[in-house]
């Protein structure tokens, strides 16, 4: 049996976080999906998916991730019931995301007002364990008005590189 779902789109609002009573963190957000098609009317049509994600990844998102962000998701649908307030039972298919990626820099939101990445996160500051996903990177930039390391682009003027293949790995 297989059951992997891979999505990209932007978060329709900002994302939310609880945690659980056993102190486990869990965000959930919307993310609108745009379809490859045109309808006949000829315009373009989105999927509104909602999508779960736990622990360290949830703070992540919950502080990085605000609505209109350009975010992937990698994980599995899942189905779940609960009994509503009227008694009747509800149904509730969602996303359970094993990874979120951050598909935008955080300089590509700024114009999206108060809230932006350039702002400090709303909730509290993640920290890094390294990693290749984008939420595990530190910031680029560290508000205090300075540049860090991360901030210099040693190939900004440089124009055309020459590498010998003595320098590749492979």
């Amino acid at each position: 049996m297989m059951n992997r779902v891979v999505l990209v789109g932007r978060l329709t609002k900002d994302p939310e976080l609880r945690i659980t009573p056993s102190g486990v963190p869990v965000a959930s957000f919307t993310l609108a999906v745009s379809r490859p098609f045109s309808n006949q009317q000829g315009e373009r049509e989105a999927d509104f998916i909602n999508c779960v994600v736990w622990r360290k990844p949830a703070e992540n998102v919950a502080n990085y991730l605000k609505k209109g962000s350009l975010a992937g998701v990698d994980g599995r649908v899942q189905t779940r019931t609960y009994d509503g307030q009227d008694g009747k039972r509800v149904y509730v298919t969602e996303v359970l995301a094993e990874s979120v990626q951050f598909l935008e820099p955080r300089s590509a939101s700024g114009d999206r007002g108060e809230g932006g990445y350039n702002n400090p996160p709303r909730e509290q500051k993640a920290s890094y364990s390294g990693g290749n996903n984008y939420q595990n990177q530190p910031p680029r930039s560290n508000n205090q008005g300075y540049s860090t390391d991360l901030d210099k682009d040693p190939f900004a003027n440089s124009g055309q590189i020459d590498i010998s293949d003595d320098d590749l790995p492979f």
